[in-house]
This record gives structure tokens, C-alpha cells and sequence, in this order.
């Protein structure tokens, strides 16, 4: 997928200790020719941004829990209003971490499975693709993105789980390259296989995977821009974000 006709303009929020901030800037600016700005985590708005990222990292050095203390930064305020408005927000990796520690999406993090840091490339079946981020994949289709973390291990109570799953707000899960699931193959061990959820509105995305380092060809892989893409060509949220 290419660029999406007139530019949205999107906001990447920048934590002490982001890492991929500038990662995501490129993306968005230069491979997808979009209006771009950094939001400073004491930011008390989002200077009118249709489409916010929380990039991955290590915000505030993991301290307490990873996303614990960003999900208290004066620029959350201003995220959660967004989202409550129905506008599109992403968080990848640490920035899932801080919607759900921000309330903004259900569950928790804990260690890996086999509590080690996960760096590899991993396959995620699309569980919805009728979402503004995922409307340029399939169902069913499986692609290839790479993962980076300690604390990946998504959890809730069995209760929340159904709850999550009648709504459809399972968006990926870790399978094999045919789609299939398996334990070996849940690299973290996460509930079902959980590799990124949305709120129920489905305006809000979190996954650990990493689609930014996987948006080039240079890169070896350009499926991750699909998820860009289908974020920048939805409809502007009515009013932008303030």
C-alpha cells in the first residue's frame, strides 16, 4: 500500500526512553508522505493529531513495570480524551504496555514465558481485518514482524479473556507460518496466543510486534506497512485531537 491521498496528520509521543520514536517518524512522514510532529510526554495536548503512536522503547527505564510510570505523563491525559473522542491511537510494544497500564485497553504484561529478552522475527495471524488499521490485510492472513521484549507475556483472568474474544478484540495472534497455533510457536507464552488487541470501539490498537522495522523492502520485509497505511487512509476523527 502506498501513501493515502491527502495527508493526516499524525503524532508520534516521545517518553524518556523511547527508541522507536524516529522509526515510526519515517514511516509516517517519509515512506507514507504524512504530517508528522513529536509530542513531548509533558505535553498537555495533541496538537490537533488525527492518528497518535506510542512508539516501543524503554519509557522511564521500565521502572516499577514497563509503561507504569509513562501511563502517568501529562500527555496520557490528553491521549485517553482523544481515544474517548473515537480518535486512532497505537501503541507498539512499550507502547502497548502503557495503554494498558493507562487503562486504555484491558489486561497486563507480565515476563516472558521463558524470562528472557524475545528478539526474533514472528508470525501473526490477522484475526480482524475490518479495523482502519488492519482494512489492508485479510482474515486469516499471516504475516511476518519482529518482536522485541521482556515483558510480552499478555494476561487476564479467564472471564476477561471471553470477554475480549466475544468482542472481537483479539487483532493478532502469534502462529505458525500457516496460521496454525501452536505452544512453540507463542514465542512469550500469552494468553491464546494474544499478539495485539484493540478497545472496543476498535479505535485503539496495541500489539508487542514491531510493524515500523518492517515497513521497508531495505528492511527485508514490508508487511508491517499495511498497518500504517490502512491508519492513515481512515477517516479523520471528527474534530481532531485537543
Amino acid at each position: 500500500p502506498g501513501g493515502a491521498g491527502a495527508a493526516m496528520r499524525c503524532g508520534v509521543v516521545v517518553f524518556p526512553g523511547s527508541n522507536c520514536d524516529h522509526d515510526v517518524y519515517h514511516v509516517l512522514k517519509h515512506v507514507l508522505d504524512q504530517e508528522v510532529t513529536f509530542l513531548w510526554h509533558q505535553a498537555s495536548d495533541l496538537r490537533g493529531c488525527d492518528l497518535v503512536v506510542l512508539p516501543g522503547g524503554f519509557s522511564y527505564g521500565d521502572y516499577l513495570r514497563a509503561g507504569a510510570l509513562a501511563a502517568l505523563s501529562p500527555v496520557m491525559a490528553a491521549v485517553k480524551r482523544h481515544a474517548e473522542r473515537g480518535g486512532l491511537v497505537v501503541g507498539i510494544c512499550n507502547g502497548f504496555q502503557i495503554l494498558l497500564e493507562a487503562g486504555l485497553l484491558p489486561g497486563a504484561m507480565r515476563r516472558n514465558r521463558d524470562l528472557r529478552f524475545l528478539c526474533r522475527d514472528v508470525h501473526l495471524r490477522v484475526e480482524r481485518a475490518d479495523l482502519p488499521f488492519t482494512h489492508h490485510y485479510a482474515p486469516g492472513q499471516v504475516v511476518r514482524m519482529p518482536v522485541a521484549h521482556a515483558e510480552g507475556n499478555y494476561e487476564d483472568s479467564p472471564e476477561a479473556l471471553d470477554r475480549l474474544e466475544a468482542n472481537g478484540q483479539v487483532v493478532f495472534r502469534y502462529a505458525a507460518p500457516d496460521g496454525a497455533l501452536a505452544p512453540e510457536v507463542n514465542w512469550n507464552g500469552s494468553a491464546r496466543a494474544i499478539a495485539g488487541i484493540c478497545s472496543e470501539g476498535g479505535n485503539v490498537l496495541g500489539l508487542m510486534p514491531h510493524p515500523e522495522r518492517c515497513s521497508e523492502e531495505v528492511l527485508g520485509n514490508a508487511e508491517g506497512l499495511a498497518l500504517f497505511a490502512g491508519a492513515v487512509g481512515a477517516r479523520r476523527a471528527a474534530g481532531g485531537g485537543r
